[in-house]
Formats: C-alpha cells, structure tokens, sequence
C-alpha cells in the first residue's frame, strides 16, 4: 500500500488507505498545508520503509518537533524507483525535498535506491537520510559515498528513536528547506 501522511502541528494524522495507483496522484504540486512550528508551508519528504511500526515512529517524531514536513510512504525499494522514474518522466509528478531511506528493503534495497536518486536529474540534489538498524562504520562510508549525508541508527529505545526529530530538523535548517 502507499500512503500518504501529513503531519505538523495539529498531530498525527492516520494512515490513509485507497491512495491512488501512485503516490502524489492527487497532490496538486505546491499544495503542501501550512504547519510545524515556523508556520510555513509543508515540505514533502519521501519516506522508504518496510517496517510500518517505524515508518508510524517517524510520522511521530516530525508530529513531535512539530515540522513542516508531509510524508510520502512507500513500502519498497520497487515502488521507490517506479516513483523516482515517473517523477522523472513527469514535469508535474511531484518532487518531494528530502528522502528518509532504509536500507534493508524488499524488492530493492536502499542501496539501490539512493543509486538511482543520485543518477535522476529531478533528484540528484535532494538531502537524504539514511535510517537503518546498521550501525555499520562501512555502510555508513559506503553511503556517504552514494551520496547520503546524513545516517540515524534505529534504536530499541521508542524514546531514543523519536530523537529521529532532530535529526530531520537540523536537515531542514542546513539545507534552508
């Protein structure tokens, strides 16, 4: 299934069911709502995750620190790139401003994923952050060197992985999204 949450300062909102074939079919482009705490429009970021009681704590975490971000949900490293590719194909598909990747996907894996990102025009210069139960020194090289510049370890913890937070609101404020 895809999903596609927003989430800002008026909470959590569910998982929506009966999306669109694709995600972002029925996102008209700059229609982000307004919230988080700085009152600006929403960005759309891209979240690839597999594993729904993370992908729900993620949603959490950008709730939590009240940001400005919609998540866009998809399930696989497959549906990554038949939304990469038509994203490229599609002046008006719609672009998201971050990518949230795990790297251990079903289909393809997050590697392979952030590959073909970095290899699409449309994408090549979105800040992506690797969320991974790998704590791996050589994955984290590896990634760097596809292009990721930024890694958070899920922890056991439920406390521990909300500070995923702040990890997404150093992002927006380095990257000035």
């Amino acid at each position: 299934m895809n999903h596609v949450s927003s989430v800002g300062s008026s909470g959590l909102n569910p998982w929506l069911l009966g999306r669109p074939q694709f995600p972002g079919d029925d996102l008209p482009l700059g229609s982000a709502a307004r919230g988080g705490k700085t009152g600006r429009k929403n960005i759309l970021a891209l979240l690839v995750e597999d594993n729904r009681p993370d992908a729900l704590l993620v949603e959490e975490a950008v709730a939590l620190y009240g940001l400005p971000i919609d998540l866009l949900v998809l399930e696989d490293g497959a549906k990554a790139f038949e939304f990469i590719e038509r994203a490229d194909r599609d002046p008006e598909a719609p672009c998201p401003q971050m990518l949230l990747l795990d790297l251990n996907l079903p289909k393809r894996s997050g590697r392979e994923v952030l590959q073909r990102l970095r290899e699409s025009a449309k994408f090549k210069d979105i800040p992506v952050l690797i969320i991974s139960s790998s704590n791996s020194e050589r994955d984290r090289k590896d990634l760097r060197e596809l292009g990721a510049e930024h890694y958070f370890c899920k922890p056991a913890n439920y406390d521990e992985f909300l500070k995923v937070g702040e990890v997404l609101e150093s992002m927006l404020q380095q990257h000035k999204i």
